[in-house]
Formats: C-alpha cells, structure tokens, sequence
C-alpha cells in the first residue's frame, strides 16, 4: 500500500520527514497507549486529553487540547488504517465507525516510521481536500506546530529505552 515517494508529491500535502533518534518500537508506543500519546501530543504548555482512542481501522481518535489561556481544540476522528510499528493512518473527515464529519479543518493524516541507522526515520504527511484548506493549515503553524510536537515525540520516546 506504501507508494514511492515522488508518487505521493501532491501540491495539496504538507510533509515533514525527520530521522529520529528513538527507536521505532518506542515511537509505536508512545503513539499506541493513550496514555503515553497525551504527553506528547500536543506543543507544551498545552496539554491533551484523549477522549477516544480506538486504534483499528474505523476506531475512534479524538483529542481535545487545551492551553493555558484557557483556550481549547476539539479534534474528533477516526483511524483508517493501522500497520502495527509501521504506519498509521488518522482523518478528521470521518469518526468512530465511519461516520462523516464536518471538521473545522479537514485532513487526513499519515504517519510513517521505519528503521534508520540507530534511531527512525519519520514522515509525517497530512493531505487536504484542496490547496486552499492547505494553505490555511500552514498559516496556522503547521510547520512549527507539527515540528515540536515530533521533537516532543522524539524525547519521549528516547526516555522509554
């Protein structure tokens, strides 16, 4: 299911690929326990609560940030595919068991890890329904957003050796 990567290039995407020094099966964990996932989800000082996690293709995945402003992020969705320690695959299109949603900011999301010398190399790719819902996912920090997080990940996971 995997495509090479100039088959996936698509002006809609934003993609982020880092080599991380955690071992894969420590990035799986940390993304797999609930758990684990709320603390590193999201960029500190704001911190996440996981509503429901339901990892299988058409389980639940939603998370509500929140900042120390008060201010709050509902992201409900759902999980597409799972590929255990490889892939995974999430979208704020549907929820639980498949059901459309009418997302504040729609996208579906891939996570990739494999293994590369002594830690992973990690791709984040985020696909959109058009250029335009892209570009505002970008101007609302997706590059710096999405970064921290996975140096948060990154840390985490390191510690979970």
């Amino acid at each position: 299911m995997t495509q090479p990567a100039a088959e996936n290039a698509d002006s809609r995407d934003l993609v982020i690929t880092r080599v991380l020094r955690a071992p894969r099966a420590a990035l799986w964990r940390a993304w797999s326990e609930p758990d684990l996932l709320r603390q590193w989800w999201c960029p500190k000082p704001w911190t996440t609560e996981v509503s429901a996690f339901d990892l299988q293709p058409g389980g639940a995945f939603h998370t509500v940030m929140r900042g120390p402003d008060g201010g709050t992020s509902d992201n409900p969705g759902s999980f597409l595919e799972v590929v255990p320690q490889s892939r995974i695959v999430f979208t704020s299109m549907l929820t639980a068991g498949w059901r459309p949603a009418k997302p504040w900011l729609g996208f579906t999301a891939i996570i990739t890890m494999a293994d590369e010398g002594e830690g992973s190399r990690y791709v984040a790719r985020v696909m959109h329904q058009d250029d335009a819902a892209r570009e505002q996912h970008e101007k609302l920090g997706f590059f710096d957003g999405w970064n921290t997080v996975i140096t948060q990940l990154d840390e985490f996971a390191s510690a979970l050796r």
